[in-house]
């Protein structure tokens, strides 16, 4: 409605603090686009460009949409994009309505394509603690390469993911040089702190669970023998080092190390990790007592993660290594034995892919993966017969296959207000399952917080506000908490920010999940779940990550237990996600 008009406008008081207010409104006659034509392109045909364009004759006149879809389209490929993202810096295009009959308008667009642009320089400005190499690194701008801006783009969503730079200030200077046809690209950065410190209590077991952790993401191994680098450790080659302990005094202690290099040998994203844990937990009485109970794990992995090209460079590949040690002394009878040493040697193998937009508060992207872990299948090359065997014999050398399934999508609904959906899925089987079964570690325990304290047996904690933690896990006939061998969980999630400061981000939330954990595959319904709703909050601090408080409502009746009801839930670096 190009002719649209106010005509006259009235204001009258209709009582002490109101006012009726009064518009008289011409719509005019309704405008459609006719016959559009192309001048001056050389490089992408007529139909190239329509296609890109998305308008057609007789389509209703909307300037908004052919402004989107000629200069800027954030869903998608425009003709400015298509262009720039060739070399043409220098490219124009300029719509020029060139008749109007009835309610029919003819459209010229005239295109000034210019000459191919090179990029000369590309410098960085404002990292003061994080090294040139590692920004470089992370630049898909490269002097001598033809001018892309897609790639611009992309350098800025990554250097928001190292963590390391406020995201809001990332900002790309395009600096051309029309006299040589070259254009220069400068990276304003700022750097903020990525360090982080976990300080918390949780409760498990019946009893309070404090935990003490820093992990250093932006670590340095090459300035570790520099005295004048620790401040107070030596940071800004992008390396991750962290440790963590985990206690309720002489009944449980945990503690693991992890280091990690995402450029192994400086030349690629290939990221090598390293972690050694060890845990116990006793019923608090000394060694060498005949009622003593405990149980110790000790274990170490390494894995190598690189970037894939194919599909497309959202992807990520992963494999690890890993080896755990179970020794357990008159431990619960919930478990297949009290007595004896178990072994875990397992292979996983898990394909990602993350194209969010930022980190901290994603407006837009996905995040999906799936993930195999694997252990030999002794049973299959053994001559024993295990259905013979004692259980701490059948269970001296574990084995199963483990399959995950996670995905996030993020939606920008307006403005800041996103909408997100997640899932979660995860099955434990078995090769050999009539004399074996599943094993009783790597279990799921579903409910709560995903804090309840203690990490006894490798078990899998997946939260879900609303109801108490652990409490939609499967028992045995004592009513003890053995852990399922499948689960699946279903969130959405509405956010607003309340802060994008990168030193304090606040957003609100509002949810609504469901899901459930089961001890068999035969009894797995993916429609018999628990479901809740409820509000919450998330604050961002970068010494100690993503806190958040959250209040649920659990509408389902737990058998034995009872509804869930209110529960409010406290959280964790997105252990409730």
């Amino acid at each position: 409605y190009r002719d649209s008009k106010i005509l006259h406008d009235t204001v009258v008081r209709s009582g002490e603090n109101t006012v009726d207010i009064k518009i008289d409104l011409k719509e005019g006659r309704k405008y459609y686009f006719r016959k559009i034509t192309w001048v001056g392109n050389t490089v992408y045909s007529d139909r190239d460009l329509n296609m890109i364009l998305k308008i057609g004759k007789g389509d209703v006149y909307n300037q908004k949409e052919l402004e989107t879809n000629l200069s800027y389209n954030p869903n998608g490929v425009d003709i400015y994009s298509l262009y720039m993202d060739n070399g043409y810096l220098f490219f124009s295009a300029t719509p020029v309505e060139t008749a109007i009959e009835g309610d029919s308008i003819d459209l010229e667009i005239r295109i000034i394509e210019g000459k191919q642009a090179y990029i000369n320089k590309v410098t960085i400005r404002g990292n003061t603690k994080t090294r040139d190499h590692v920004v470089i690194r992370e630049i898909r701008s490269k002097p001598g390469q033809l001018f892309n801006r897609s790639d611009i783009i992309r350098t800025t969503r990554e250097l928001a993911q190292l963590r390391y730079f406020n995201a809001e200030k990332i900002v790309p200077d395009i600096i051309p040089n029309p006299a040589d046809g070259t254009v220069d690209i400068e990276y304003s950065v700022e750097e903020t702190s990525s360090d982080q410190l976990e300080l918390s209590g949780g409760w498990g077991a019946g009893r309070l669970v404090g935990t003490l952790g820093v992990s250093f993401n932006n670590f340095s191994t090459h300035n570790f023998f520099k005295k004048s680098a620790w401040s107070p450790l030596p940071s800004g080659d992008g390396q991750k080092l962290s440790v963590r302990a985990q206690t309720n005094g002489k009944y449980y202690q945990a503690y693991n190390a992890s280091f990690t290099e995402p450029w192994l040998g400086g030349h690629k994203p290939l990221a090598l990790s390293v972690s050694v844990y060890y845990s116990a937990q006793t019923n608090g009485l000394k060694k060498g007592d005949a009622n003593r109970q405990a149980i110790g794990i000790l274990g170490a992995s390494v894995g190598l993660g690189s970037r894939l090209k194919w599909p497309d460079d959202f992807f990520t590949l992963y494999h690890e290594i890993s080896y755990k040690n179970y020794k357990l002394k008159n431990y619960y009878s919930s478990y297949a034995f009290t007595d004896g040493t178990s072994n875990n040697l397992n292979y996983s193998i898990s394909i990602s892919r993350n194209s969010i937009d930022a980190p901290i508060y994603p407006r837009s992207g996905s995040e999906i993966s799936l993930m195999a872990q694997i252990t030999p299948p002794y049973s299959l090359f053994s001559k024993k017969d295990y259905s013979e065997l004692a259980d701490p014999e059948k269970y001296k050398w574990i084995e199963y296959h483990k399959w995950k399934f996670a995905a996030s999508v993020y939606t920008k609904l307006a403005g800041n207000l996103v909408l997100s959906v997640r899932t979660k899925f995860g099955f434990l089987g078995s090769y050999n399952r009539k004399e074996i079964g599943v094993p009783p570690f790597e279990r799921f325990y579903l409910g709560g917080d995903g804090l309840s304290g203690y990490d006894l047996d490798n078990r899998e904690l997946i939260a879900l506000r609303g109801y108490t933690n652990n409490s939609l896990t499967p028992r045995d006939v004592s009513g003890n908490y053995v852990g399922g061998s499948i689960f699946d969980k279903l969130t959405l999630e509405l956010r607003y920010p309340i802060s994008l400061n990168p030193s304090a981000t606040v957003y609100v939330l509002g949810f609504a999940e469901s899901g459930n954990c089961w001890a068999k595959w035969k009894s797995f319904n993916p429609f018999d779940t628990y479901r809740s709703a409820g509000v919450g909050v998330r604050v961002y601090l970068p010494m100690f990550g993503l806190l958040g408080l959250d209040w649920g409502y659990g509408f389902d009746n737990i058998p034995g237990i009872g509804k869930g009801g209110s529960q409010f839930h406290f959280s964790i670096n997105q252990s409730i996600d």
